[in-house]
């Protein structure tokens, strides 16, 4: 494990309000449209699933499914700071979305990414850094999608 002098963070929350059941929402989030650009369809995510995600932009990332509870609980691993790279020890992270139906009928997705601090440090800052950018981005693309 390495230490992390600049201070900051091992990993990042977000959460989101999303206006759709949360079955919707699973049913949306494992499209894994946000990942591969529109061309991945809705899969059903078992443990040890792996796959690999495009984006014209990023590159290829594979993502290795570590746990799936439909429809409340999904995570992953994946190493989002060394593109093309299988992940492992010492270069990936987990990420793990939970959704939690409302009284209203809404879905609370709050998604946590851990692990940063187990990667080399300038890893770790430019992966904090975009990651930080890109769940909220993401998240924005997931509700714009679920609601329509």
């Amino acid at each position: 494990m390495h230490s992390d002098p600049s201070g900051s963070t091992d990993r990042i929350e977000k959460d989101i309000v999303i206006n759709a059941t949360r079955e919707r929402v699973w049913s949306t989030l494992v499209t894994f449209f946000w990942v591969d650009e529109g061309n991945l369809g809705t899969i059903d995510p078992k443990a040890g699933d792996r796959f690999v995600a495009h984006s014209a932009k990023e590159g290829s990332f594979p993502i290795t499914i570590e746990k799936a509870d439909h429809p409340s609980l999904l995570s992953y691993r994946w190493a989002s700071a060394q593109e093309g790279a299988e992940p492992g020890e010492g270069n990936s992270t987990l990420v793990e979305f939970t959704l939690t139906e409302r009284q209203d009928g809404s879905t609370l997705l709050h998604v946590v990414e851990s692990g940063f601090a187990s990667l080399p440090s300038a890893m770790a800052e430019r992966a904090v850094s975009d990651n930080t950018y890109g769940w909220e981005e993401q998240l924005d693309a997931l509700k714009k999608s679920v609601e329509g």
